[in-house]
Parts: structure tokens; C-alpha cells; sequence
């Protein structure tokens, strides 16, 4: 199965609540980390823990539009 990578930064609190709403509305597995560790993007205390303002890698091997808008809007690059 391919995997999609995106590059995403969450830049307070509402945008946390809403990138994990999403990924929490998937049938997939979606990741989520930094340079330190890999959290499950479902887990809203996780996706909390790596820390808000950051450039954070999401992989995920599922398809899902709404997903994928959310990912869109906060996308780096």
C-alpha cells in the first residue's frame, strides 16, 4: 500500500481539535510526527504533545476527502 506524506503546521489549539476530529473520521492508520517521535494523529493528547507551531510529517495509506481538505489547509508545502 502507498503511503501519502504531508508536511502540515498546527498553530493553536482550534486547528489541533480539527486536524484530529478529521483523522478520527478515517477507517486508516495516520501518523503524525517530528524529528523525536511518531504519534497516532487520532489521539488528540498526542498530537498536543508534539507541540503546536511546529512542522509536523503526517503519513497516512488511506483516502478520505475531508481528510485530505483539512490536511490541505494546514499544509506547509
Amino acid at each position: 500500500m502507498k503511503m501519502n506524506e504531508k508536511i502540515i503546521r498546527l498553530a493553536d489549539v482550534d486547528e489541533v481539535c480539527d486536524f484530529v476530529r478529521a483523522a478520527g473520521m478515517c477507517d486508516f492508520d495516520i501518523d503524525i510526527y517530528d524529528q523525536r517521535m511518531v504519534i497516532d494523529a487520532k489521539s488528540i493528547l498526542g498530537v498536543m504533545g508534539l507541540g503546536i507551531r511546529k512542522e509536523l510529517t503526517v503519513k497516512y495509506g488511506g483516502e478520505d476527502i475531508t481528510f485530505e481538505n483539512v490536511l490541505n489547509k494546514y499544509a506547509i508545502a
